[in-house]
Protein backbone atom coordinates (compact mmCIF):
# COMPACT_ATOMS: atom_id res chain seq x y z
CA UNK A 1 0.00 0.00 0.00
CA UNK A 2 0.83 3.84 -0.56
CA UNK A 3 0.56 6.79 1.28
CA UNK A 4 0.21 9.75 0.43
CA UNK A 5 -0.27 13.00 2.64
CA UNK A 6 -2.52 16.27 1.22
CA UNK A 7 -1.09 19.56 1.86
CA UNK A 8 -2.69 22.45 3.11
CA UNK A 9 -3.41 23.51 -0.61
CA UNK A 10 -5.42 20.33 -0.94
CA UNK A 11 -2.55 18.65 -3.36
CA UNK A 12 -0.90 15.02 -3.56
CA UNK A 13 2.24 13.75 -4.60
CA UNK A 14 1.49 9.88 -6.34
CA UNK A 15 3.75 8.03 -4.93
CA UNK A 16 6.40 6.98 -7.82
CA UNK A 17 5.64 3.10 -7.02
CA UNK A 18 2.14 4.28 -8.23
CA UNK A 19 2.94 6.92 -11.07
CA UNK A 20 4.87 4.00 -12.82
CA UNK A 21 2.55 1.50 -12.23
CA UNK A 22 -0.05 3.68 -14.22
CA UNK A 23 2.84 4.97 -16.22
CA UNK A 24 2.19 8.71 -16.12
CA UNK A 25 4.60 11.33 -16.21
CA UNK A 26 4.99 15.06 -15.32
CA UNK A 27 2.09 16.60 -17.00
CA UNK A 28 -0.05 13.81 -17.87
CA UNK A 29 -3.50 13.94 -16.87
CA UNK A 30 -5.41 11.80 -14.32
CA UNK A 31 -9.11 11.62 -13.63
CA UNK A 32 -10.49 11.13 -10.24
CA UNK A 33 -13.18 9.52 -9.50
CA UNK A 34 -15.50 8.98 -6.45
CA UNK A 35 -17.03 5.19 -5.60
CA UNK A 36 -20.93 4.77 -4.71
CA UNK A 37 -19.25 4.10 -1.30
CA UNK A 38 -18.50 8.20 -1.18
CA UNK A 39 -15.77 7.73 0.65
CA UNK A 40 -13.12 5.88 -1.88
CA UNK A 41 -11.65 7.71 -4.85
CA UNK A 42 -10.63 5.90 -7.93
CA UNK A 43 -7.34 7.40 -10.04
CA UNK A 44 -7.04 6.52 -13.04
CA UNK A 45 -4.79 8.14 -16.62
CA UNK A 46 -6.99 10.15 -19.17
CA UNK A 47 -6.21 8.47 -22.63
CA UNK A 48 -3.69 10.78 -24.35
CA UNK A 49 -4.78 13.13 -27.42
CA UNK A 50 -3.56 12.75 -30.89
CA UNK A 51 -1.89 16.33 -30.43
CA UNK A 52 -0.41 15.46 -27.29
CA UNK A 53 1.72 12.36 -28.92
CA UNK A 54 2.27 14.40 -32.42
CA UNK A 55 4.45 16.97 -29.92
CA UNK A 56 6.07 14.22 -28.21
CA UNK A 57 7.03 12.47 -31.82
CA UNK A 58 7.48 15.28 -34.23
CA UNK A 59 11.31 16.42 -33.89
CA UNK A 60 12.43 19.22 -36.26
CA UNK A 61 15.62 17.45 -38.39
CA UNK A 62 14.34 14.28 -38.09
CA UNK A 63 14.86 12.02 -41.76
CA UNK A 64 11.41 11.49 -43.11
CA UNK A 65 10.45 8.51 -43.40
CA UNK A 66 7.80 6.66 -46.04
CA UNK A 67 4.54 5.49 -44.80
CA UNK A 68 5.25 1.90 -46.39
CA UNK A 69 8.78 1.84 -44.26
CA UNK A 70 7.12 2.53 -41.41
CA UNK A 71 4.40 -0.50 -42.30
CA UNK A 72 7.35 -2.43 -43.20
CA UNK A 73 9.14 -1.58 -39.59
CA UNK A 74 6.00 -2.64 -37.85
CA UNK A 75 5.13 -5.56 -39.67
CA UNK A 76 8.53 -7.14 -39.51
CA UNK A 77 8.51 -5.90 -35.31
CA UNK A 78 4.54 -8.13 -35.55
CA UNK A 79 6.66 -11.27 -36.96
CA UNK A 80 9.34 -11.46 -34.04
CA UNK A 81 7.79 -10.49 -31.70
CA UNK A 82 4.61 -13.69 -32.27
CA UNK A 83 6.93 -16.19 -33.69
Amino acid sequence: MALATLTTKGQVTIPKAIRDFLKINFGDKIEIIVTEKKREAIIRPVSKKVDDLFRKLYKPGREVVSIETMDDGIRNRMKNKFK
